[in-house]
């Protein structure tokens, strides 16, 4: 399968097509916000923002900023070929749980050292999760977990036929 065409950058936007393989990190001073039910999960300025190549950005959360109360880890784990292996948990607020709603690296490869124990949320799976008060949406297909914003341009890898990038 061919590379697509990468969407027109406006100047205050960034294209996931010039992002690094093996993915780059990048810490953020931007304000996170992460909800469900009216409460909020995560607040952060200290994220790291993992760029790779067509992928639109993931933020890794440093777990002070997260409600670690509300978290209750799976057996589920994958398999990273660059960060290593990822642990899973579902969060539960009130009577609500979301199963697999977050995923970290316990001990990711060297080059990832610095997102050890860092917790990443999907977009799909919370109610809502903002950037410098910007909502985020979903990359089609969720595999991925990005986080879109107005900030970056794609297309983005993740959705139906994007298999092959």
């Amino acid at each position: 399968m061919r590379r697509p065409t990468p969407d027109p950058v406006s100047p205050d936007q960034e294209s996931v097509w010039d992002y690094p393989r093996p993915p780059a990190l990048d810490p953020s001073i931007e304000h996170v916000v992460v909800t469900l039910e009216g409460t909020t999960l995560a607040e952060s300025r200290r994220a790291i923002r993992v760029l790779e190549t067509s992928h639109a950005p993931v933020y890794y959360l440093p777990p002070e900023d997260v409600r670690m109360d509300l978290l209750e880890p799976t057996p589920r784990r994958t398999f990273c070929e660059f960060k290593g292996a990822a642990a899973y948990a579902d969060v539960v607020v009130g009577d609500r749980r979301t199963s697999g709603a977050c995923w970290w690296y316990p001990t990711p490869s060297p080059d990832y050292a610095a997102i050890a124990g860092w917790i990443a949320f999907y977009p799909s799976r919370v109610d809502r999760i903002t950037v410098d008060d910007e909502v985020v949406r979903p990359v089609g297909g969720d595999f991925y977990g990005s986080w879109v914003t107005s900030r970056v341009a794609g297309p983005f890898k993740g959705g139906p036929g994007t298999e092959g990038w």
